[in-house]
């Protein structure tokens, strides 16, 4: 590892402090990428279903096999990362240079013209997926580069996925409302509604480019592998870190959970408001709902988690989460019932939100957990092991609903719908979500790494490269060995895990 900037103290090199404004640089990435990526996740499948032309059944089969593409993508693009550096840094370039084409493809997706073409709908998606892969995993990587100071990295999430949420909030309220009032009816879900939708993206787009750059303009890379292990980054890593990286597998599993229910409910919303509440006109409200309890919580929880630790403050956000969705389920006529299903899609957000949101801040820690044992900081690999497992998450939530919608007997041009479809409708919202969560809370109980712990890895690695001779000999201490990096996490450091998390 190298850090780029000089510093007195080589012990305190790598635990930066980022000013204000590189904070808010840096999370303006995932506004960006919520703008132009958040807002496919969330309405592709009701543009395929309701504009495009295409079955429920073979728009889900199209999802999966774009995610199984990404499981071959996804570790070419973490390895190759990290092995090149750009003319502007070793992952940052990355923001523009994948963020431009990935915006025009954001456009071609919710293009009409080849109308019910499902060879133009494969070669879009994959092409916009494969981008996206492309600007997401350096984008992560950069998180990790910024700083060592876990502090630091814990008001970086806040910032970055506050800034996310105003993305988020953007697509989830402004989509609707934009596509409703440009489109020639009014309407959203027919095929006149095509040209509204492309505008619409095509100003999302616009607008999330614009911001990649800001993203790209305040942030600089700190704390990166050496150049001279970067040709020692091979493909195998992305197994053999997986294997080693318990705390690696830990979030990787929680991660497809978090992601197969944030995609399940979000595709199921647009349906729910539309066929089972009746009230299109309040869907930009029930997913403006979904984020705005962000702004509120976000800013809290560097608070809570010292309060009562990580995993505590993951547990009790399931909890109300899965305590929201419940009353989305059991809540009698929803049509005449309005505010309740309001007021249950607040409670659902706020458990979500905050969950969701810092649990981001855990990939820093894996990557530094595997520098420790290994004296490598794979950035790029760690992070292209997340995007598999997030995306696997989010090729469940893609295949799920088609399927659901299709085994209930979902018509997507009719007056009502069946009970049966209504009642699929409602599992996608509520039902699936929740035993997700559940099954959520199980997995993140396992995470054991603490503050405390982080701490001492991070000086380790820094004294490390202090003892590093001036002829690049080795003075440094000497890597733990795999046996015993695992019982100084058991062993000795149990203390400080109690006081961190118990």
């Amino acid at each position: 590892m190298a850090s780029t900037d000089a510093s007195p103290d080589a012990a305190e090199h790598g635990f930066h402090r980022l000013s204000w404004l590189q904070r808010i640089g840096f999370g303006a990435g995932d506004l960006a990428q919520n703008l132009i990526y958040n807002t496919v996740a969330t309405y592709l499948l009701f543009f395929y279903t309701q504009v495009f032309g295409l079955g429920a059944g073979v728009a889900a089969t199209m999802f999966l096999v774009v995610r199984l593409i990404d499981v071959v993508w996804d570790p070419l693009v973490g390895t190759f990362v990290d092995k090149h550096t750009t003319p502007w840094g070793r992952y940052r370039g990355y923001l523009v240079l994948a963020g431009i084409p990935l915006s025009v493809f954001a456009v071609l997706v919710f293009w009409n013209g080849f109308s019910g073409s499902l060879l133009y709908a494969y070669i879009t998606y994959v092409g916009l997926s494969m981008l996206y892969t492309l600007l997401n995993v350096p984008y992560g990587a950069l998180n990790a580069s910024l700083t060592r100071d876990n502090q630091e990295i814990s008001v970086l999430t806040t910032t970055r996925m506050f800034m996310a949420n105003i993305g988020g909030l953007a697509v989830a309220f402004g989509v609707p409302v934009i596509v409703q009032a440009i489109s020639p009816t009014g309407d959203w879900g027919t095929p006149d509604a095509a040209g509204a939708w492309q505008t619409t993206m095509t100003i999302f787009a616009a607008v999330g480019l614009v911001v990649l750059v800001f993203c790209f303009s305040q942030t600089r890379e700190r704390v990166v592998m050496d150049t001279a292990h970067q040709e020692d980054v091979k493909l195998s890593d992305l197994l053999v870190e997986f294997r080693r990286n318990q705390h690696l597998r830990t979030l990787a599993f929680f991660f497809v959970t978090a992601f197969a229910m944030m995609a399940v409910g979000n595709s199921g919303a647009a349906y729910y408001m539309t066929e089972v509440v009746h009230r299109e006109d309040l869907a930009g409200w029930f997913n403006a709902l979904g984020v705005l309890p962000a702004f509120v919580f976000l800013p809290l929880v560097p608070a809570i988690r010292r309060a009562i630790g990580k995993r505590a403050l993951f547990i009790a956000f399931l909890l109300v989460g899965i305590v929201g969705l419940a009353m989305l389920y059991f809540i009698p006529d929803p049509s005449h019932h309005v505010a309740w299903v309001l007021v249950a899609q607040i409670i659902r957000s706020i458990g979500i939100i905050v969950a969701t949101g810092y649990m981001w801040a855990l990939v820093p820690e894996v990557i530094t957990f595997g520098e420790w044992k290994t004296g490598r900081r794979i950035s790029g690999i760690v992070n292209a092991l997340t995007g598999i497992f997030f995306k696997a998450g989010f090729a469940l939530g893609g295949v799920v609903p088609g399927i659901v919608l299709a085994v209930t007997g979902y018509v997507s041009d009719t007056e009502r719908q069946s009970d049966s479809a209504q009642q699929g409708i409602l599992w996608l919202v509520s039902v699936i979500p929740a035993i997700l969560l559940i099954l959520a809370i199980v997995i993140i109980s396992r995470y054991r790494l603490s503050d405390e712990q982080l701490v001492e890895m991070n000086r380790e690695i820094e004294a490390r490269h202090a003892g590093e001779g001036a002829d690049g000999s080795d003075r440094s201490p000497a890597l733990p060995n795999s046996s015993l990096a695992d019982k100084t996490l058991t062993g000795s450091l149990d203390l400080t895990q109690k006081n961190s998390d118990d």
